[in-house]
């Protein structure tokens, strides 16, 4: 039954508002600023601090604004004598139990309490302090609880019982006063699921943050900060969507929901970075959400539903091209096609996939799994061209192209000019990685030395040791705690058994006729980069050693394959310039992916090509906007529950294969997870998302009285 509007006059403003509404609700939404502290429009009303009180005509004394409905004809004035006179006793008796001091507060300058009593004021009298002398609650991961802040509103126990339908706060009498305290002697075994409903509720800062997380959360917009995986994605990718997805069994929608942001939700489920789980909240109670397998088990069920949903815009009769058909390239072509345009992808090498396919080694990325998202993206339009190297972007536009999109990515090895570098078996990564992916003999010999300390040196481990390498080192300038590698490729690394020198700045490739023999190394007790960037380094005396070898792999990173002559103006380490928009130095070519930024993530090289296609449209003459929805849209349940003990629930890990197996092929390494494994994993999530949900709290400074209101 559809709810009939009434009118009422607040203040000598008319007004016209649902008869649902109350007082309070009607004035706020139409920018008349009631003071009030308990209530808050996501909980039931409570009418208990008394600062919203309001005289009604017709009706003796003062009524509280926030327990009463509107109704037909009401005339209501906010700043009744009496009215503020109520007020300021409230904030007389507040103050009793308040500390005084404001500027030292965590909260200060974001305190509703501070807030209100700077518009009310008190009425001058000076009532005995009478402070809650309670220790505060540190104990507790996540949240901090100062009982000596609290003001007994309420908001804080409503939200975790109406909101969350979690009652794991409550209020108690202790010392014979009023607490709000937890069920039991952590929150954790209160069945808190740690949502942080309570921390945002509180008007004054008495729950609150635990500080390490609040400190990170400086100067972040409320979106980033309330949920902070999506942030860390560069994709922006709804990670607590999906997950939510994944726990209700709904596979197809979470997968989805990756790719409305991403066109490669499987090969992200199997080699993505994951810097999202680095942001995960969990981590202050354990161990992260493993976020990257539940996208991996949930893009190997699905269906397919999300064409469906696809956008297929009208063709443009413009044609774009392509030079590279990496993931930014392939991203870029992608969205270009689905936008309308006439995409071609030329490819120098004889597949598409770029460094997914020639940089990350197949037991860690299956082919047949990027094989079929290449696929998915042929689908809409792509045409691909392998074998097909373009010498300058200039040409495509001479030959009818409307725009070029330089995605060329990084596929030159750095090799340091190291004495004994001429020697033969002598590598480079990019080169080696790529001659194992094309089938080519490599003689590497029983003794492997890899030089770097990131990603892919490790890989270049791991290929060497299912090379048939039996040992296999690894030697780098950043001690261990320093490796730019992720500690989850070290963890395989030490299983496989590569050997770490760390801390070690690289002399000498002996050799023996014209062989590499061994590799001389010397320990360093600190290193820089100057102005230059040339590298400095402080021996340890003594500190050289030579680790017999075979071969020598240089793993010190990669710069594009280009030089002046492929016509774009070129920065710092070959890396292609671009404007803000991603333009090169030649109108009509953009550019994004490792290409521009240096060798980085397939996710970050996928989020610069989606910035990138929006600007090539816009370019083209259309609206850039290749945002689409694929997944179903639904608001989730903020009732999530008791859970006792939740916080202690462990991280499920995939079934890896056993260290001494796995290095005799280049069979898969991992197994992904199981029915069981994925949906406990994802229930682990806090659901952070549903923070959004709580509407932000409403300071009597952002209420502008020309608007009609009256402060």
């Amino acid at each position: 039954m559809p709810v009939k509007n009434v009118t009422l006059t607040i203040d000598n403003k008319t007004i016209n508002v649902p008869e649902d509404k109350t007082i309070l609700e009607a004035a706020l939404d139409n920018s008349i600023y009631i003071p009030h502290l308990c209530s808050q429009e996501n909980l039931h009303p409570a009418g208990a601090c008394r600062m919203c009180v309001v005289k009604l005509e017709g009706t003796p004394g003062v009524i509280t604004s926030c327990s009463t409905r509107v109704r037909e004809g009401m005339i209501i004035h906010t700043r009744d004598e009496l009215a503020e006179k109520v007020r300021k006793l409230a904030c007389d008796f507040m103050s009793r139990t308040h500390p005084h001091e404001c500027t030292g507060c965590p909260k200060y300058g974001k305190c509703l309490l501070a807030s209100t009593f700077q518009l009310v004021g008190d009425t001058g009298r000076k009532l005995r302090s009478n402070p809650i002398m309670v220790a505060p609650n540190a104990k507790n991961p996540i949240i901090l609880h100062e009982m000596t802040r609290c003001i007994l509103c309420g908001r804080c126990v409503r939200a975790c019982q109406e909101m969350r339908g979690v009652g794991a706060i409550q209020f108690k009498k202790a010392n014979g006063r009023m607490m709000v305290t937890v069920d039991g002697d952590s929150l954790n075994e209160a069945g808190c699921r740690f949502c942080s409903a309570c921390v945002d509720v509180c008007p004054t800062g008495s729950i609150r943050e635990q500080e390490a997380i609040a400190q990170k959360l400086v100067g972040i917009k409320r979106e980033d900060a309330a949920v902070p995986c999506r942030a860390g994605c560069p994709a922006n990718i709804d990670v607590p969507r999906y997950i939510r997805y994944v726990k209700e069994g709904r596979y197809s929608a979470a997968t989805a929901v990756v790719r409305e942001k991403a066109p490669f939700p499987n090969v992200l489920g199997h080699i993505c970075s994951h810097p999202c789980e680095l942001e995960c909240k969990r981590n202050y109670l354990n161990e992260p959400i493993s976020i990257r397998n539940l996208k991996r088990f949930a893009a190997e069920r699905d269906d397919g539903a999300w064409r469906e949903k696809a956008v297929r815009r009208a063709p443009t009769g413009k044609k774009a091209a392509i030079i590279g058909a990496g993931p930014a390239g392939l991203t870029a072509a992608y969205y270009m096609a689905k936008l309308g345009h006439d995409v071609t992808v030329f490819e120098a090498l004889p597949e598409a996939g770029g460094m997914m396919r020639y940089g990350i080694p197949k037991h860690r990325l299956p082919r047949e799994v990027l094989d079929m998202e290449i696929d998915d993206i042929k689908c809409f339009g792509v045409e691909i061209r392998t074998n097909a190297r373009v010498q300058n972007p200039a040409e495509l536009l001479e030959s009818g192209f409307d725009v070029v999109f330089a995605a060329v990515g990084t596929h030159r090895g750095i090799k340091s000019p190291l004495p004994g570098g001429d020697l033969e078996n002598v590598y480079v990564n990019a080169d080696f990685l790529r001659d194992v992916t094309l089938g080519k003999a490599l003689s590497i010999g029983d003794n492997v030395v890899v030089l770097g300390g990131g990603n892919v040196a490790l890989d270049c481990a791991s290929v060497a040791r299912r090379l048939g390498a039996k040992k296999v080192h690894i030697a780098c300038l950043e001690g261990a705690e320093k490796m730019t590698c992720t500690e989850e490729e070290r963890a395989w690394a030490n299983e496989e058994g590569v050997i770490f020198h760390n801390s070690v700045t690289f002399k000498e490739i002996m050799g023996c006729d014209g062989k590499v023999s061994g590799m001389k190394v010397a320990a360093i007790s600190g290193f820089c980069f100057d102005a230059q960037g040339a590298l400095k380094v402080e021996l340890v005396p003594g500190g050289e050693e030579i680790i017999p070898a075979d071969s020598v792999i240089f793993a010190l990173g990669q710069k594009p394959d280009i030089d002046a002559s492929f016509g774009l103006e070129l920065g710092r380490g070959g890396k292609i310039s671009v404007n803000e928009a991603y333009a090169t130095s030649m109108p009509g070519v953009f550019a994004a992916g490792d290409a521009v930024t240096g060798t980085v993530f397939v996710i970050t090289a996928i989020a610069g090509a989606r910035k990138a296609a929006e600007a090539m449209d816009k370019y083209l003459g259309g609206d850039g906007d290749i945002n689409e929805v694929l997944a179903p849209v639904e608001s989730p349940n903020p009732a999530i529950g008791n859970w006792k003990c939740f916080g202690s629930l462990t991280r499920e890990n995939p079934e890896i294969v056993k260290s001494d197996e796995r290095v005799k092929c280049f069979e898969e390494m991992e197994r992904g997870f199981k029915d069981d494994a994925a949906h406990c994993e994802a229930s682990r999530c806090l659901q952070c998302d549903l923070r959004l949900q709580i509407a932000p709290q409403k300071f009597w400074s952002s209420f502008d009285p020309t608007d009609g209101g009256q402060l």
